[in-house]
């Protein structure tokens, strides 16, 4: 799979969220931004996102994924936010 790909399935999957994609294969980092994260545990994020792509974790497509995710106020103020 492609990071354009990953990021196509993730805002199909999951509404009102910026995905930003790293990776390549099927080992990606993905950092998410959005209100769906708002109030939800960093436990509850995760599942979240890994929610989305499981059929794709279930078939092999995507093998290692690393999760980072934040409301829109903590995407502010990331470290990761070098845009």
């Amino acid at each position: 799979m492609q990071p354009n790909e990953v990021k196509a399935l993730l805002e199909s999957r999951i509404d009102g969220c910026q995905f930003y994609i790293q990776g390549e294969g099927c080992n990606f980092q993905v950092i998410a931004v959005g209100d769906a994260f708002e109030g939800l545990s960093p436990v509850k994020r995760q599942q979240l996102v890994y929610a989305a792509l499981s059929d794709e974790i279930a078939s092999g497509a995507l093998h290692a994924i690393s999760i980072k995710t934040f409301t829109p106020a903590q995407w502010q103020t990331a470290p990761e936010n070098v845009q």
